[in-house]
């Protein structure tokens, strides 16, 4: 076991603000991962993890509350701290509507700034995330490794990074591997919600597995006949690892035993 560093998204314009921000965190211990940029940043959540954000929602090139709001609709849980020139109070009832856990108004203390950061760490640690991990934490499955803390599916022929959304899907799966999944428990573990709009992004999702899976099968996989949903394979042929669609109920991840 070794002690793992917080892993902090930091957000800002201006890049002397952000580079003293980033410095005093560091020297506090924390591993950063700055951007200048809004969309750079909104792309980065969706396929890192991290345990808090402090993100300014007045960016040039970018609508801050969108930002605030996108990562609120991907992880409902991790903390995420405003920093904004806008001081009103309309805009901070907006920052904590989007979602927010504190607003902080500019000019402030870096100090301070530092300490309103470990106080909601400390709340949060024991539901967020264990604050020690294994250095490899991973769970088989056939000739897959899941790591879920570098969210990596591992296979003899090829390795991929998953986003965030994807290894909790297939975290889920996993933890209840051989049994059905209800899609509406899917939906609420994995995406928070439960509408039309979730539950088609959620079809999707299933199709990437589904094919990330197939790496092993490829071969034996026979070509799909007009209006057919399942996959077939040779005749006779039984895949090892198998994610199903348990037609308008739900998913199972079947894995047979060896």
């Amino acid at each position: 076991m070794k002690l793992k560093k917080e892993k902090v998204m930091l957000v800002d314009s201006s890049d002397n603000l952000r580079h003293v921000i980033k410095d005093y965190f560091e020297m506090s211990g924390y591993e950063v991962v700055d951007f200048k940029e809004g969309s750079e940043a909104d792309a980065s959540f969706n396929k890192g993890m991290y345990d808090i954000c402090v993100i300014d929602v007045a960016l040039k090139h970018y609508d801050g509350y969108k930002l605030l709001q996108n990562m609120r609709k991907i992880d409902k849980n991790v903390p995420i701290i405003v920093l904004s020139s806008y001081n009103s109070k309309e805009d901070r009832i907006k920052g904590f509507n989007l979602g927010c856990d504190d607003y902080v108004t500019k000019p402030f203390s870096i100090e301070e700034l530092g300490l309103r950061m470990q106080a909601i760490l400390r709340r949060c640690r024991n539901n967020v995330r264990h604050e020690y991990v294994a250095e490899d934490e991973t769970i088989k499955f056939g000739n897959f490794l899941l790591n879920y803390t570098e969210m990596q599916l591992i296979h003899p022929k090829i390795t991929r990074t998953l986003t965030r959304k994807e290894c909790e899907l297939l975290k889920l799966l996993l933890d209840h591997k051989n049994k059905l999944v209800p899609r509406e428990i899917i939906l609420r573990e994995v995406w928070g919600e439960d509408d039309n709009t979730t539950s088609r992004s959620m079809d999707v999702f299933m199709t990437k597995l589904r094919g990330y899976i197939l790496v092993d099968y490829e071969d034996k996989v026979l070509p799909k006949e007009p209006g057919q949903r399942k996959i077939k394979y040779e005749d006779g042929f039984q895949p090892e690892v198998e994610i199903c669609n348990i037609h308008g109920t739900g998913f199972m991840l079947r894995v047979l035993d060896k």
